[in-house]
């Protein structure tokens, strides 16, 4: 049973059991009689943090994306959301920003090529003139029984979208990024406790963490802070296209809160760690995981 809501570049490349299928779900749709994500639309307020910054979100279409989106938006910041091919909730997703007087800029594209990372980049400093702030969330996710179930092209896929393309943004990106600026990568309670079924996906969230490690070490001397976000059991769209039925009753019971959290108590993390005020923070993983420790 997948422990966060995070894969998708926009709840895109999913699969089940070994049985691959496309969710391109709109956000907030009521499915399988569960909760409808809450991504911050009605119940975040912003308060100037992070006035005047310039953002981009990979992933940020839909699910935590959109949620980091609208946190982003309502402190202040002008956003770039990168997507794979989800238009209508990326559509969605940028008229919510422009309500809030938010500048939203949408770049459709797969992530997996370097090229097109480094078009995104290209294209926020024709938008922006600045990136003071990347987020890396845009990822890949499959459960798998057995370890023969995995092909090749699978375990490589989710290599490419989930860690690869990380190198290829902040490479891309850094060149651009002043100091006090800050690098945040989506991670997973996976990362520490790997659930078996999802091998690559978790084996990827491990390498995450230990790229944002070395990654705030590299970036210190010029002044770019980089931390990682860990995400328990947060209830998206993904969660009830990609499982199955009894595991999507019992989401997030596994954890001390018994219940999971929602894309908008995540939303706050990132913002903490995009904050300018957060300036000694770097080298950090934040679980955001309804009470289990990640130590």
């Amino acid at each position: 049973m997948p422990a966060d809501g995070t894969a998708g570049q926009g709840n895109d490349r999913t699969s089940k059991t070994s049985i691959s299928q496309t969710a391109s779900i709109a956000a907030g749709h009521d499915l399988h009689d569960g909760p409808v994500p809450d991504h911050g639309e009605n119940s975040y307020k912003g308060s100037g943090r992070l006035r005047g910054k310039k953002a981009i979100i990979t992933g940020g279409d839909s699910g935590i994306g959109r949620a980091i989106a609208i946190a982003f938006g309502r402190e202040g910041a002008d956003v770039l959301i990168s997507y794979l091919n989800e238009h209508a909730d990326a559509e969605s997703t940028k008229a919510m920003l422009e309500k809030d007087g938010t500048k939203a800029v949408l770049v459709p594209g797969d992530v997996q090529d370097a090229k097109h990372c480094r078009s995104i980049v290209d294209k926020a400093m024709q938008s922006f003139g600045a990136i003071d702030i990347l987020v890396n969330n845009a990822a890949h996710q499959a459960t798998f029984k057995e370890i023969e179930d995995i092909s090749d092209d699978e375990w490589e896929l989710t290599f490419k979208v989930n860690i690869f393309a990380m190198f290829y943004l902040v490479k891309a990106a850094v060149p651009h990024m002043k100091p006090g600026s800050s690098i945040i990568n989506t991670a997973s309670i996976n990362a520490d406790t790997p659930n078996p079924i999802l091998l690559a996906y978790a084996t990827t969230k491990g390498a995450i963490q230990n790229f944002t490690a070395g990654l705030a070490q590299l970036l210190a001397k010029r002044g770019i802070r980089a931390n990682a976000v860990a995400p328990g059991p947060i209830w998206t769209p993904l969660i009830p296209s990609t499982m199955p039925e009894e595991a999507t009753v019992n989401f997030g019971k596994q954890v001390p809160m018994a219940r999971p959290g929602q894309p908008a108590e995540l939303a706050t993390a990132f913002v903490m760690l995009a904050d300018p005020l957060s300036s000694y923070v770097s080298g950090a993983t934040i679980a955001v995981t309804g009470g289990k420790p990640i130590l």
